[in-house]
């Protein structure tokens, strides 16, 4: 199985080729492109509506789709430092 991500043009969020001319948030949504992959990634590039897409080997679990690489899951599911530990925005950078 194989699916297609990317980064939205406007916001950077990682995005999920759904089908057509759409893309998703949610990795659930995303469909298997097969061996159209790369002609999608291709076509969703040059019609910028996605940034620096690429194919993402999967396997069908009974969530959805869940990419085999460490990399692409922890872009699926979010950043893995808990909440506490991450940068305060908060504090200001005091440079001198």
């Amino acid at each position: 199985m194989k699916i297609v991500t990317g980064n939205d043009l406007k916001t950077g969020d990682v995005i999920w080729w759904s089908g057509g001319e759409t893309w998703s948030r949610h990795l659930g949504d995303a469909i298997d492109a097969g061996d159209e992959a790369e002609a999608v990634a291709a076509r969703e590039e040059a019609a910028m509506r996605v940034n620096v897409p690429y194919i993402v080997p999967c396997e069908q679990s009974d969530q959805g789709p869940m990419p085999l690489h460490i990399k692409d899951r922890v872009r699926a599911f979010g950043p893995t430092v808990r909440a506490d530990l991450a940068i305060n925005t908060n504090i200001p950078i005091v440079k001198g």
